[in-house]
């Protein structure tokens, strides 16, 4: 049996949850199901152009397993522009949300408090 997830710091909750060619309407296109942490990688390593390291660290996983998240992500993004596919943002349960704070501020936090949040 594997091993549950662990759950990842996501810090955008995105104002649309569906993007799709123009003039084409939803029914009639194939969704592809992009996971909150998914675009919380694509925003922290190809939006604000952070190191794999950083943004691993800020959600709070390591960095192969961040890799593997962002990878996975790019495949779908580029899969749904160049064949025309509709884009569905979900949330999954492995995400949770938390501020723009460092981790390392979170951590700690925790410690002083004798507990977690």
């Amino acid at each position: 049996m594997p091993r549950p997830k662990r759950c990842r710091r996501v810090c955008c909750d995105p104002k649309y949850k569906y993007y799709k060619p123009r003039g084409v309407p939803l029914d009639s296109l194939t969704c592809i199901d992009l996971a909150m942490d998914e675009l919380e990688a694509l925003r922290l390593a190809d939006g604000v152009g952070m190191t794999q390291c950083t943004a691993a660290a800020r959600m709070g996983i390591s960095q192969p397993t961040f890799n593997r998240i962002l990878s996975g992500a790019r495949n779908k993004v580029a899969n749904g522009l160049v064949n025309g596919n509709a884009l569905r943002i979900e949330w999954n349960a492995e995400s949770v949300p938390s501020s723009e704070e460092d981790p390392g501020q979170i951590s700690a936090r925790r410690r002083k408090r004798g507990g977690r949040l």
